[in-house]
C-alpha cells in the first residue's frame, strides 16, 4: 500500500473511533513556549518526553539543523506569530549531538538534485537572480555554534519584545539528555 492511501485509511478510522478526544487542546500553548528543533527523526517522540511537554504545551517549530536561516523567513515568522497571536512568552532553539546538517556537503546534495532530474539550466537561473545555493544549503561544522546563531538571531531580532527569553539546548538523540548552551533568563 502506499504511503497517502495508508494514512488515509487508518485516518478514517481514527475519526470514526473518535481517537481524537485525548488530543483535543486550544492553540494557546500552555506552558507559553515555542520550541525551534531539528526535524530528526530521532527526536520526534523523544524530545518531548524529555523535556516533559505533553499535546498542548508547546508550539513547535522544526527545521534541518534548527537552523534560523534568514531572520525574515518562515521559521522567524513562526516564532513571531507564536509570541504575538498565540501567547508564547519564550523560545528555546534545541539542537542535537549527531546532526545530520553538521556533515553536510551542498555540493554533493546539488549532484543529487541534478541526479533527479534537476536541470543546469536551473541552477544557472537561481545563480543569475542571485540565489547561493551552495551557501543556501549548507550545514555547520560546530552544533554548539549553530544553536548560539539561532539564539542570536532570534533574540536580536528587531520584532522581538526584549521580554523573551530565548534558550538554546542540545540534546543527546540516543538519552534524551539536555545540555544548556544559552539561558536566556540571563539576558533579559
Amino acid at each position: 500500500m502506499r504511503n497517502l492511501d495508508e494514512i488515509l485509511e487508518f485516518n478514517r478510522q481514527f475519526v470514526e473511533n473518535k481517537e481524537y478526544e485525548k488530543y483535543q487542546t486550544t492553540k494557546f500553548p500552555d506552558k507559553r513556549l515555542v520550541v525551534l528543533s531539528c526535524m530528526d527523526t530521532r527526536l520526534e517522540e523523544l524530545l518531548p518526553k524529555a523535556m516533559n511537554m505533553r499535546n498542548g504545551d508547546i508550539k513547535h517549530v522544526k527545521s534541518a539543523g534548527a537552523i534560523v536561516s534568514h531572520p525574515f523567513g518562515s521559521i522567524m515568522r513562526s516564532i513571531l506569530v507564536a509570541i504575538y497571536e498565540l501567547n508564547a512568552a519564550e523560545v528555546m532553539v534545541v539542537g542535537h549531538y549527531d546532526c545530520g546538517m553538521s556533515v553536510i556537503d551542498s555540493s554533493r546534495t546539488m549532484e543529487k538534485m541534478m541526479d533527479k532530474g534537476v536541470s543546469a539550466q536551473t541552477f544557472s537561473t537561481l545563480q543569475h537572480a542571485g540565489i547561493n545555493l551552495k551557501q543556501w544549503l549548507r550545514g555547520f561544522e560546530n552544533v554548539n555554534e549553530s544553536v548560539k546563531s539561532s539564539v542570536e538571531t532570534i533574540k536580536n531580532h528587531p520584532l522581538l519584545p526584549e521580554s523573551v527569553a530565548v534558550h538554546g539546548l542540545l540534546i543527546d538523540p540516543v538519552t534524551g539528555r539536555l545540555d544548556v548552551v544559552v539561558n536566556g533568563y540571563d539576558k533579559i
